[in-house]
């Protein structure tokens, strides 16, 4: 029997049971696939929720449409509710309103909460109780505090002209805060600043809780005083927190309406009538449909972009 033999001398290795298997193919779905399954419905919600509303409204400032005449024919007419709302004296009339209204709420909500945040994060005794009692008008509901700040209002029984005439020596029937020109655009500041200045307390409390204590301690080794410790450090670390709260409570007081609406409905005459209650007024009461809804894209244009604006220099600032 004649054998084969390999001519270099070498048999044929058999092959090793060590061999990797063929890696396997995946029937399933990715975990990207899987991720957009769960997430999808709720962005395609969203979507319709958001963006549909507002196609919706650009495409009726463009026409003459009235809601409380639907089957009226539609009719295009361009830019002119724009131009009209652009070259309306009474409209800048109440955009100075609205202006006046949020530079006087931020300025003061700004200072007293940073002010109170300061002292509570400096953990006295019976800390957590004030700060439980600070927060008590930010949880009540605006219609709450607009019927209540109504009742401390009035004139003859109201605690707030008491309290007023005891300091100043004033007699407390003597004047009418949501009922004088002068005083009633201050009625609504003070009620907004009571009720969310502990909102601004806690974004500035969570930046005051940041700062490391090793740099309180850097700080005292070099001996510097507590003033010199505020201007240097606190300040400047909590700045971008402050810039924040400034930047949610502009959004919010820009479109301030159920507590303002509930305290003077825009009176007296017009004197307190920011740009949502005049909006309010031309959609429901006017049924210009057409026409509010050209505004409230002046509006909303308005506040994306001064937004962007402070963003971009909120970047800057925590980027220092």
């Amino acid at each position: 029997m004649t054998s084969h033999t390999d001519p270099a001398g070498l048999g044929s290795a058999p092959p090793s049971r060590n061999t990797a298997s063929a890696p396997r193919v995946q029937t399933g779905l990715s975990d990207r696939a899987i991720a957009w399954l769960f997430i999808g419905p709720t962005m395609a919600l969203l979507l319709a929720i958001n963006l549909f509303p507002l196609l919706w409204t650009i495409f009726l400032s463009f026409t003459n449409y009235r809601a409380n005449r639907p089957n009226a024919p539609l009719r295009n007419v361009g830019f002119d509710h724009y131009v009209a709302i652009l070259n309306d004296p009474d409209i800048w009339l109440r955009m100075q309103a609205t202006a006046h209204f949020v530079f006087w709420t931020i300025l003061l909500q700004t200072v007293i909460g940073f002010a109170l945040a300061y002292l509570v994060d400096r953990k006295f005794r019976g800390h957590g109780f004030w700060t439980t009692l600070i927060l008590v008008p930010m949880m009540l509901s605006p219609a709450v505090v607009g019927n209540f700040w109504t009742f401390l209002y009035q004139p003859q029984i109201g605690l707030f002209n008491y309290v007023v005439g005891f300091l100043g020596g004033i007699p407390p029937g003597s004047f009418q805060m949501l009922g004088d020109v002068t005083l009633s655009p201050w009625a609504i500041i003070i009620v907004d600043t009571w009720m969310w200045t502990p909102y601004v307390m806690l974004i500035c409390l969570a930046g005051l809780r940041s700062i490391p204590d090793y740099i309180y301690e850097a700080a005292e080794v070099d001996r510097a005083s507590n003033i010199r410790q505020f201007v240097s450090i606190t300040l400047p670390m909590c700045l971008p927190f402050i810039m924040l709260a400034v930047l949610f409570r502009g959004i919010e007081n820009f479109k301030m309406f159920d507590m303002v609406n509930l305290l003077t409905a825009g009176g007296p005459g017009s004197t307190t009538e920011l740009a949502s209650i005049t909006l309010k007024r031309a959609a429901f009461e006017a049924w210009r449909t057409g026409y509010s809804s050209a505004f409230a894209i002046i509006l909303f244009v308005a506040v994306f972009g001064l937004a962007n604006i402070y963003v971009k220099t909120l970047n800057k600032v925590k980027a220092r």
